[in-house]
């Protein structure tokens, strides 16, 4: 496949993994962020930093932000990261966004002369740095020919969802909806257990082989075992997903009560200062109402 010019805007802890990706795949990829340290950290891992684009147009630009108001500023705003592009190229946006929000940012795009799709992602930073995303996409033929170069890097498994902007984003709330949930129970059934004189390393141990397990509870329990409370997706961001799957079902007058219970938790866990620590500490949430002490507790 022939090189592409990329942009990624974006080196958080997905953007870097996949920015990291398509320059593997042999692209010349310029990176943006507001954090200086990272797009040199980028430049000196075989990338470049944005401004050295210079006056040229890139083929593609992908968007790795992290909410809504973030992708419009980024991509139309005073940033204007959308006029790197030459003539016809391409946005491949990836944030979890309100479908219809989705559908908007695809018309500006469409009056500017580009393609667009909407593009969110699903795999956690070790398979974004691996090229091994899951990628729930929707777009117009054009825009999904013209982004193939990057999604090919970017992703195992690219799920092709409808032939214009808004069925990617209504994706994603369904496995955020799931995701967000999983992770919850998860806190829940480790509080649960232990409060029975069992081990968080037995409960790992027992549940991984067992019909109650989950991608999220083997992902996301040795986080509570090891201690280790780094944020690979933070506290923060679930006020923010499971609040957009509120108001998608809210608009669809749809009663979501176990979505809404996740949902109230988030926010308790984010007042009670654990909103930066990676989401397993949703778990803390459950050991301080039961007195409980979890590894690495004194």
């Amino acid at each position: 496949m022939e090189p592409k010019k990329i942009v990624i805007v974006g080196l958080g802890s997905m953007g870097f993994g996949m920015a990291e990706s398509l320059v593997r795949a042999g692209h010349e990829v310029y990176g943006a962020d507001i954090d200086a340290e990272k797009v040199a950290d980028f430049a000196s891992k075989g990338g470049h930093a944005f401004d050295d684009l210079g006056d040229g147009k890139a083929d593609i630009l992908v968007c790795v932000v992290l909410n809504a108001q973030q992708t419009e500023t980024v991509l139309y705003g005073g940033p204007d990261y959308a006029g790197c592009l030459a003539e016809g190229g391409v946005i491949v946006s990836c944030a979890t966004v309100p479908p219809a929000f989705a559908k908007a940012m695809e018309a500006q795009a469409t009056a500017r002369g580009l393609a667009y799709l909407d593009a969110p992602i699903s795999g956690g930073a070790i398979r974004a740095a691996a090229g091994e995303l899951s990628i729930m996409a929707a777009g117009t033929p054009d825009a999904f020919e013209k982004a193939d170069p990057a999604l090919e890097a970017m992703a195992q498994t690219v799920h092709r969802l409808g032939d214009e902007a808004g069925p990617g984003s209504a994706m994603k709330s369904v496995n955020q909806l799931l995701a967000g949930i999983h992770i919850a129970t998860m806190g829940e059934a480790l509080a649960f257990g232990l409060t029975q004189g069992l081990t968080v390393e037995r409960i790992i141990e027992v549940i991984s082989v067992s019909a109650g397990s989950s991608w999220m509870f083997e992902n996301r329990a040795p986080h509570v075992r090891d201690a280790d409370y780094t944020p690979r997706s933070a506290i923060n961001i679930w006020p923010k997903d499971l609040g957009i799957v509120a108001e998608i079902a809210e608009s669809a007058g749809l009663d979501i009560p176990i979505t809404e219970t996740a949902l109230t938790l988030y926010r308790k866990a984010a007042e009670a200062g654990l909103g930066l620590e990676d989401d397993a500490a949703i778990t803390k949430l459950y050991a301080a109402q039961a007195g409980l002490k979890l590894p690495g507790d004194a």
